[in-house]
């Protein structure tokens, strides 16, 4: 069996593509929205308008049978910046968890609703974190009762930290419809545009990615019809029965969903870590101290050797776990949390050398490696914290439920 590395001449395509965008829309308008800290909607319709953003573009890069291309594209795009790229790619989350949990049908009438179009773009948002269920997933408080007589969902709760939310089109939500299952007793739905109940609260000061809204959502008796339970009732009720007998369950919807998107967004901390590592070297051959470029200290000259090689190496594994959830391959030892787990450390590492190479200067605004560094830092805490990253790993290599 052949083995390589090279991207086809449609990878390539598709890099360049997004790389232009980045280049010539994304990066000039970066430190304005950072500074703004607000929702930069007219890259968004630029980048509608050209098709970067909306279902078909998620359609053309989820279809790549090597699961290269959505990583490919999200390097690009976190390169440009990790603030405008979360704006854009925010929505694709909320995505993810209509396509793991929910029916064809199901993806077939909301996720254009997540995008709406390039004249009146729209964002969506996955609602899954609480006040005092982060990490720990199954303390979930947030809680959806079936009324049969109506065929409604009644959802009452409060998520916490949800990219968009309050401003999505389209909210996707979980909650517990059998608390005494734990993450077992969880289910996932849609909240249509619209709906009465939903109300998010000001968009949230961040260290980083402030171009990117961040709200909490409030829950109040929301009720939604039954066909907004993604997966369906019946699926959902054979799932309950199986946990309610001990048998052994699929994972819930938030798991589903994060582990689907962790080589993505592996991908995009690469991105920040490479516009980082990029522009430190190129300063280093410039400034001059002591009579010469200081590229030609061993210590700054090692310091980039070290941040390109972890940049690759993070690359390899984004890039193999990216294959294996493409080809249906089990992450036997936790591989969609290495990818994950290596590119959020490796980018704080790098953003981090990067300032420091560039000392002072590196510390100002005036150069954006301070605005890549406290986005960096985001990598290590959402969608599973490094720590909860190795313990999946440690759970997985192990054999053993570790705590």
């Amino acid at each position: 069996m052949e083995f390589w590395l090279d991207l086809n001449e449609e990878q390539q395509d598709l890099r360049e593509w997004v790389h232009g965008f980045a280049e010539s829309v994304i990066r000039p308008a970066a430190a304005e929205w950072d500074e703004r800290e607000e929702t930069p909607w007219p890259v968004l319709q630029e980048a509608a308008k050209i098709g970067l953003y909306g279902f078909e573009f998620l359609v053309n890069t989820w279809s790549d049978t090597s699961g290269l291309s959505l990583p490919v594209a999200n390097e690009e795009l976190f390169w440009g910046d990790g603030g405008i790229g979360m704006a854009i790619s925010g929505t694709s989350l909320a995505v993810a968890a209509i396509y793991g949990s929910g029916t064809p049908e199901q993806l077939v009438e909301w996720v254009p609703q997540c995008f709406g179009d390039a004249s009146d773009p729209k964002v969506a948002a996955f609602c899954s974190t609480e006040p005092e269920a982060g990490s720990d997933v199954a303390s979930m408080r947030s809680r959806a009762v079936y009324h049969e007589a109506t065929d409604e969902w009644v959802i009452s709760g409060q998520k916490a930290y949800a990219t968009n939310g309050g401003i999505a089109n389209v909210h996707v939500v979980t909650a517990s419809v059998e608390p005494s299952l734990g993450s077992r007793g969880q289910a996932a739905f849609v909240i249509p545009p619209g709906t009465a109940g939903l109300v998010g609260t000001k968009k949230l000061k961040k260290l980083g990615l402030k171009a990117s809204h961040t709200a909490d959502v409030f829950l109040d008796d929301v009720r939604v019809p039954g066909s907004c339970l993604l997966g369906g009732k019946e699926a959902l009720d054979k799932r309950l029965a199986r946990a309610r007998e001990g048998q052994r369950a699929s994972k819930q919807a938030a798991m589903r969903t994060f582990e689907l998107s962790r080589p993505a967004v592996g991908a995009q901390a690469i991105g920040i870590a490479r516009a980082a590592y990029e522009y430190a070297l190129e300063y280093a051959k410039t400034r001059v101290q002591f009579g010469r470029p200081i590229i030609e200290n061993q210590a700054i000259a090692f310091a980039l050797a070290d941040m390109r090689t972890e940049i690759d190496a993070a690359r390899l594994l984004v890039w193999r776990a990216a294959w294996m959830g493409r080809a249906e391959r089990p992450f036997a030892a936790g591989e969609g949390s290495m990818s994950k787990l290596k590119a959020g450390e490796v980018a704080v590492a790098v953003t981090e050398k990067a300032v420091q190479i560039l000392g002072g200067a590196g510390y100002l605004r005036d150069h954006p490696v301070e605005r890549m560094f406290r986005d960096a830092k985001i990598y290590t805490i959402f969608e599973g914290t490094s720590e909860i990253q190795r313990l999946v790993i440690a759970r997985a290599i192990s054999g053993v439920q570790i705590r």
